[in-house]
């Protein structure tokens, strides 16, 4: 049995109709190359958010209200007061603790001069700023007398600047208006990036202070955020921290803490698990069009098969077993398949690097996505070609030669 011989013949069989082959096989080009496009759009993602995430430092220990239990949502509770960031600041009582902040978010419509901007509302400490290594281009960033005071005063990130005064806009002193207060600004911070699901060139700072009493009218915090101050003890001092708060709430069985205690690798972990679960559940539903597309081969060679069959009536007539028709018809669904994969590969990585240019994601493709995609092109032109190559070899030469 001549294999290379073979493949020419399956090759010349799908060329002497052009049209009909293209338009099987674009099942296969679409399901590939969706497959290949969602895993590296889902790795690039993962890879940016680890890498902010890890940016922030391996000793950031994150502090949210209500127990969190993992694969569940989060429970709604105002459990997290600001007395307890003022206590966990307390050097006093937790020396291994470095930088301490409050947090509270809330989304609302930024108004000067006319200009309106719809931005994330950020209520912080004073120490923020630096837990989160952020710079300052103009002004200065929120005191701890701005955070004692209530004081009205707010920090901008550059790109609501541009869109309230301009490019290259010096807005400190200027007054803007959030929920009919007024603010005056005194700050901008330089361009960062996106950070997680947050951007804090989108953002505008004010005392955690003021946006409670302010905007919220509550004395308790979303999140407290707080560094270690040797990050090779994170685990240990974020223990300490849930003894330290536990006796804060006065609570004496860990198991009713009504907060969260997380550190860096933590919420590595979470987002690693959430971005991989999505990339493949997405991958999952896009392979379904493999399945169309393999049914559709199945039915062309089924037709392929009902076409040819005089000439596998003559094929046997001359000597060709019924291994030979098995494999010929076999290598023409498997070439089918390969042949749409390989464009469905270089269609989803054009498509995977055209939309990185676009997303702020970075341009990832690992070569397990392409070795799978071919993997599985050669898999669906093996299980969907074997009934119509099978039914081709069983046919009688008789008559096959009979047929009209």
């Amino acid at each position: 049995m001549n294999y290379v011989q073979i493949i020419r013949s399956a090759i010349r069989a799908l060329r002497g109709n052009i049209l009909r082959t293209i338009l099987t096989m674009l099942g296969i080009i679409i399901g590939i190359a969706s497959v290949i496009l969602i895993i590296s759009l889902g790795q690039g993602a993962s890879s940016s958010i680890t890498s902010q995430v890890s940016s922030l430092g391996a000793n950031l220990i994150f502090i949210v209200p209500g127990k969190q239990i993992p694969g569940r949502p989060p429970s709604a509770s105002n459990s997290l007061k600001y007395a307890d960031m003022l206590a966990l600041a307390d050097k006093t009582r937790m020396p291994d603790l470095g930088d301490v902040s409050a947090q509270v978010t809330t989304q609302a419509e930024v108004v000067t001069n006319g200009q309106n901007k719809n931005a994330s509302i950020l209520g912080i400490s004073a120490t923020y700023a630096n837990i989160n290594s952020l710079e300052m281009n103009q002004g200065e960033f929120i005191s701890p007398e701005d955070e004692s005071g209530y004081s009205r005063v707010a920090v901008l990130g550059p790109d609501v600047v541009a869109d309230l005064f301009g490019e290259d806009a010096h807005p400190i002193g200027e007054t803007i208006t959030i929920k009919s207060r007024s603010f005056r600004i005194i700050g901008v911070t330089k361009a960062k990036g996106s950070v997680g699901f947050t951007n804090p060139d989108e953002t505008v700072y004010v005392p955690a202070t003021t946006a409670m009493k302010v905007f919220l009218g509550q004395d308790s915090v979303q999140a407290i955020l707080a560094q270690a101050t040797d990050a090779k003890k994170v685990d240990e001092t974020q223990e300490q921290i849930i003894a330290f708060l536990l006796d804060q709430h006065k609570i004496t069985d860990p198991v009713l803490a009504d907060f969260t205690v997380r550190n860096s690798k933590d919420a590595l972990s979470i987002v690693n698990n959430v971005t991989g679960l999505l990339t493949g559940m997405l991958a999952g539903i896009a392979a379904i069009s493999l399945v169309v597309g393999g049914i559709g081969i199945m039915n062309i060679m089924l037709v392929t098969v009902t076409e040819r069959t005089k000439e596998i009536g003559l094929l046997k007539a001359i000597g060709a077993k019924r291994k030979d028709i098995l494999m010929q018809f076999l290598i023409e669904s498997i070439v089918l398949t390969v042949s749409g994969g390989i464009v469905g590969i270089i269609l989803g990585i054009s498509l995977s690097f055209l939309a990185t240019r676009f997303l702020p994601i970075p341009f990832v493709l690992q070569p397990s996505a392409i070795l799978l995609a071919v993997g599985v092109s050669t898999i669906v032109g093996v299980v969907f070609g074997i009934y119509p190559a099978r039914r081709a070899a069983k046919l009688s030469p008789i008559d096959a030669l009979r047929y009209e």
